[in-house]
C-alpha cells in the first residue's frame, strides 16, 4: 500500500546554487548532501521544517537517470523557464510574498485571488516556476479539486 510521496525531483542547472536558493531564500532545510557510488553522483535533498516526510531532491540532468541527449534537452527546457516544479503552501501568501521578494526571489505574478485560494508565481535560480498558494480554508464540495 502506498502511504504517501516521500521524494520529488526538481531538475536544476547547478546543485550548489539550487541548494542555496532553497535554503537561504525559501527557508527550507538541508536534509541530505552526499556523494553516491563510483560515478560520484551527488544526492542533495531539502525540505520544509514542518513537513519531514517530504523531500525535494535537487538533481542536475544526466547519468545515471538520463542519457546525454535527453539531459541536454531537459537542461534547455529548464533554462528556458518552461517547467513548473510544484506548489508551495503558505498560511499568508501576501506576507510570504513580501518576505521572499526581500530575500531576492523573482516573482512572475504577484498574489492574486483564485478559486482555490491566493496564489503568486515565482522562479527558482534555474528557471523552474512554482506556485506559492494560500489555500482556501474550506472548499466547495462541488469543486473539481475537492477530494
Amino acid at each position: 500500500m502506498i502511504t504517501g510521496l516521500g521524494i520529488a525531483t526538481v531538475w536544476v542547472l547547478d546543485q550548489d546554487s539550487a541548494k542555496a536558493f532553497f535554503i537561504d531564500k525559501l527557508g527550507l532545510e538541508e536534509r541530505t548532501d552526499m556523494t553516491l557510488g563510483e560515478g560520484g553522483m551527488r544526492w542533495v535533498t531539502v525540505g520544509a521544517k514542518d513537513q519531514p516526510e517530504l523531500q525535494l531532491t535537487l538533481m542536475v540532468p544526466g547519468p545515471p537517470s538520463l542519457d546525454p541527449e535527453s539531459a541536454e534537452q531537459l537542461k534547455a527546457l529548464i533554462a528556458k523557464g518552461v517547467l513548473g516544479a510544484g506548489a508551495f503552501n503558505t498560511d499568508d501568501c501576501h506576507a510570504e510574498y513580501k518576505t521572499l521578494v526581500e530575500r531576492g526571489v523573482t516573482f512572475v505574478q504577484e498574489p492574486q485571488e483564485r478559486p482555490y485560494g491566493i496564489e503568486a508565481i515565482f522562479r527558482d535560480d534555474s528557471g523552474n516556476w512554482y506556485s506559492l498558494t494560500q489555500p482556501r480554508a474550506t472548499l466547495d464540495e462541488s469543486a473539481p479539486w475537492h477530494c
